[in-house]
C-alpha cells in the first residue's frame, strides 16, 4: 500500500465531504438540513468503505478512480459540466429547503434513498467486475474487453448506475428544482459515450465485436 496513495484519497474524501457540506449547508441557511444530513451519509460512508477495500485489495484501480484529468478536449468539457451541474444542483437544494419551495413527502424521499442504496451497490459491482475501470478515457495496454456480468445485458452499466444514483440525490435533498437540474446528466453521459465508444472501437481489441454481442448501451431494449 502506497502512503502517497493514501495520503490522496484521505485527501480527496476529506476535500469532497467539505465541498458538498458547504454547497448545501450555506445556502440552506442551517445545519438543520435533515435531508442534507441523510445524503452526506449514504453518500460518504459506502464511499470511505469502498476506498479501504481497494486500498488493500485493488491499489491500482483505486488510484484510476482518483485520476479525473481528462485529456480528451471534448470529454474534459463534459466532466465540468457535470461539475457545473452538481455545484447548481446542491445550491438550488440548499435554497429549496430555506425557502421552502418543494414539498415532496417522505414516501418520494424513502424511495429515492433506496434506489440510491441499490445503485450504490450496482457501481460496486461494475468496479469489481472492471479492473480496468478509470475515471477518463483511455485504453491500458494489454486490456481486455469486459462482457460477463453486467457488462452482458449494457455496454456503460457504470453509467446507468450513476444514471439513477444522481437522479435520485435531489429527491433525497428534497427538492424538486435541484432534481430539474440533475435531468442535465442523463444528456451528457450520452454525449460522452458516443465519443467514449469511438475511441474504444480504434483501441481496443474485441470491442466492435463486443458491441455486435451487447446491442444496449444504457438500459436494455431502450438504448
Amino acid at each position: 500500500m502506497s502512503l502517497k496513495l493514501l495520503i490522496s484519497a484521505i485527501m480527496k474524501f476529506i476535500s469532497g465531504l467539505l465541498i458538498v457540506g458547504i454547497l448545501l449547508f450555506i445556502p440552506a441557511g442551517t445545519f438543520g438540513y435533515f435531508n442534507a444530513w441523510l445524503f452526506i451519509e449514504i453518500l460518504f460512508i459506502p464511499m470511505f468503505i469502498a476506498g479501504i477495500v481497494m486500498m488493500f485489495k485493488n491499489p491500482a484501480l483505486l488510484e484510476k478512480r482518483l485520476d479525473a484529468k481528462e485529456k480528451l478536449k471534448e470529454q474534459n468539457f463534459i466532466i465540468k459540466l457535470c461539475g457545473l451541474m452538481f455545484v447548481a444542483g446542491f445550491i438550488i437544494a440548499g435554497l429549496d429547503y430555506r425557502f421552502g419551495w418543494s414539498e415532496l413527502s417522505l414516501y418520494f424521499i424513502t424511495s429515492a434513498t433506496i434506489i440510491f442504496l441499490i445503485s450504490y451497490i450496482l457501481y460496486a459491482e461494475v468496479l469489481r467486475e472492471n479492473a480496468y475501470l478509470s475515471r477518463t478515457i483511455k485504453v491500458e495496454k494489454n486490456q481486455k474487453v469486459i462482457s460477463s456480468g453486467l457488462y452482458g445485458i449494457v455496454r456503460h452499466p457504470m453509467y446507468t448506475a450513476t444514471i439513477f444514483l444522481f437522479l435520485s440525490m435531489p429527491i433525497i435533498l428534497g427538492s424538486f428544482y435541484s432534481f430539474l437540474i440533475f435531468l442535465f446528466y442523463p444528456v451528457l453521459i450520452i454525449k460522452r459515450i458516443s465519443s467514449e465508444e469511438k475511441v474504444l472501437e480504434k483501441q481496443l481489441d474485441g470491442y466492435k465485436e463486443y458491441k455486435e454481442k451487447v446491442k444496449y448501451r444504457l438500459i436494455p431494449y431502450i438504448w
